[in-house]
């Protein structure tokens, strides 16, 4: 066995061990994440009035209307997310949102991504919409209900 054949053998074994750490490593991110979301909306939802004039302030379409919208999409959307229930729906929201408030509230900092990405990254809603994408993209890992109930659906329904 040649020493290139021997460290493509170490790899794959690396590589199969490490594989060991993806659920665990999203359930780490859902249940941090998914708390910061929930308490972000919790927040935003005992200071509607608040909100509502910031979103005004930036010129949001119905800031009053969007405002409880963010707010209830945050704390249920963090809330689902740690549990793991609608994992991809909830993250592919919760990126839009994370999203708009980088156009809306950080645009410097969104459109200094390449030019100033420090900028960019040490905006807060950088964190939430990784988080975000981690999950949209990746799932939620096999610690979740979105894993319980397919396994439960497809069991009783034959599948």
């Amino acid at each position: 066995m040649s020493f290139l054949d021997r460290a493509l053998s170490a790899h794959e074994r690396f590589a199969k061990a490490a594989s060991y750490l993806q659920s665990p490593f999203l359930l780490a991110v859902r249940l941090y994440w998914g708390w910061q979301f929930a308490q972000t909306g919790w927040g935003k939802l005992q200071h509607l009035e608040k909100v509502t004039g910031f979103f005004t302030s930036l010129g949001i379409p119905m800031p009053a209307a969007s405002a409880v919208f963010v707010s209830w999409l945050e704390f249920v959307g963090g809330i689902c997310l740690a549990l793991g229930l609608g994992s991809r729906a909830f993250g592919l929201l919760l990126a839009v949102d994370m999203l708009v408030a980088y156009w809306s509230a950080s645009r410097p900092a969104l459109f200094s991504i390449f030019s100033d990405p420090g900028k960019f990254y040490t905006d807060d809603a950088y964190t939430f919409l990784f988080a975000s994408l981690l999950i949209l993209i990746f799932g939620p890992g096999k610690f979740a209900l979105d894993v319980l109930l397919l396994h439960r659906t497809r069991k009783t329904s034959g599948f």
